[in-house]
């Protein structure tokens, strides 16, 4: 904290705040302190939580089994998720094509060659025609608004991050079904997360008066 208050500049900010953190080793290897300014906040945002994933993922594969194979599926369904994600939300965006296949996870069912496929893309369409190609997600396909946010656009829109946190639920919930493994822990923080969202959603709708969609969150039990 008395660190933060000498700063005074974004380069004194990464000098003696964020390469003395436990981020620093993403920081030292994703970014620079010219890549610390508001216009790139969100593209900062993606390669920090790139490079955690994948360093994260390579750490549970190390712990071996039950928990490398558990984990595996969490963490590849969340690259996968946000790998969708990164793809819908840069459309009509300044984000080159190139630049947002360097911010796709190095993991997931989808690495590398659907991800390959998604950094060319140019629609919703194409989107949805290649996640059909993979039998987990076709399902996930069904009745689903690829172009609106979580929680519906309507009273009973389902969205695909909606459909990708179910998912993320039920993985987590079958994680407490074996023994002797660390997933546990990572799976409990994740399903208080969601019970979060789940709280911060019913609050917003009752906030802004839309009590018609306070159902749209997803159910842990």
């Amino acid at each position: 904290m008395p660190a933060l208050c000498v700063a005074t500049t974004v380069q004194d900010l990464y000098s003696t705040v964020l390469v003395d953190s436990p981020l620093a080793g993403y920081f030292r290897e994703c970014l620079s302190a010219e890549d610390l300014n508001e216009l790139n906040i969100e593209i900062i945002r993606n390669t920090l939580h790139k490079a955690y994933l994948e360093d994260f993922y390579a750490y549970c594969q190390s712990l071996g089994e039950p928990t490398a194979s558990i984990m595996s599926d969490i963490l590849k369904l969340e690259a996968d998720r946000r790998t969708v994600n990164i793809t819908i939300n840069s459309f009509g965006t300044e984000l080159s094509k190139d630049d947002r296949a360097k911010l796709y996870p190095r993991l997931g069912n989808m690495y590398p060659e659907a991800q390959t496929r998604l950094a060319r893309v140019d629609d919703i369409d194409q989107v949805k025609a290649i996640l059909e190609q993979y039998s987990e997600y076709k399902s996930m396909l069904v009745g689903v608004s690829l172009g609106a946010s979580s929680g519906g656009a309507g009273a009973n829109d389902v969205t695909l991050e909606d459909r990708f946190f179910v998912r993320e639920v039920q993985f987590n919930k079958d994680s407490f079904e074996q023994q002797f493994h660390y997933g546990v822990f990572y799976s409990w923080l994740r399903l208080k997360e969601q019970e979060i969202r789940n709280v911060v959603w019913v609050a917003e709708c009752i906030s802004q008066q839309q009590k018609d969609k306070i159902n749209n969150y997803t159910s842990i039990y």
